[in-house]
């Protein structure tokens, strides 16, 4: 078996192949998350790319609850997705913006909720409390 990060590493180069399509030209409605088969071969947005890096580190024996999906606000403050991995060595983000797999205090991001480990249908918020000014970033912690 690979070292973690190589397998984190290899999912994502592999996953970061496939075509960027958005929903609404895809599918013809703004939000649809595909399944890995159907992204495979239609290719799709943030969310797609996640749901198949999700699946095939599942398929490698990864437990679901290390993987979780985070939303997160992008360099230009736009929603998108990507997924977290909770390993020995840290919180990793892979991103179908990016090739390297990145620590998450290493990505330009403002942390906006994540999927719970210990029920994925629970989505746990990232934000500060109400009442502060500044949300989660990776250069201001988690």
């Amino acid at each position: 078996d690979l070292p973690v990060a190589d397998q984190l590493r290899a999912v994502n180069r592999f996953a970061n192949t496939r075509e960027y399509v958005l929903d609404i030209d895809n599918y013809g409605i703004e939000d649809y998350w595909a399944i890995p088969r159907e992204f495979l071969s239609r290719g799709g947005d943030c969310e797609d790319y996640v749901l198949l890096k999700r699946r095939m580190l599942i398929d490698r024996g990864w437990p679901e609850s290390t993987l979780l999906i985070t939303v997160v606000r992008d360099e230009n403050n736009e929603g998108h997705a990507v997924l977290t991995a909770r390993t020995d060595i840290g919180d990793l983000v892979l991103d179908n913006k990016r090739k390297a797999v990145l620590r998450w205090t290493d990505t330009p991001y403002t942390f906006v909720k994540q999927q719970s480990d210990r029920n994925p249908l629970v989505w746990s918020s990232l934000m500060p409390p109400s009442g502060e000014t500044s949300p989660t970033t990776a250069s201001h912690g988690r």
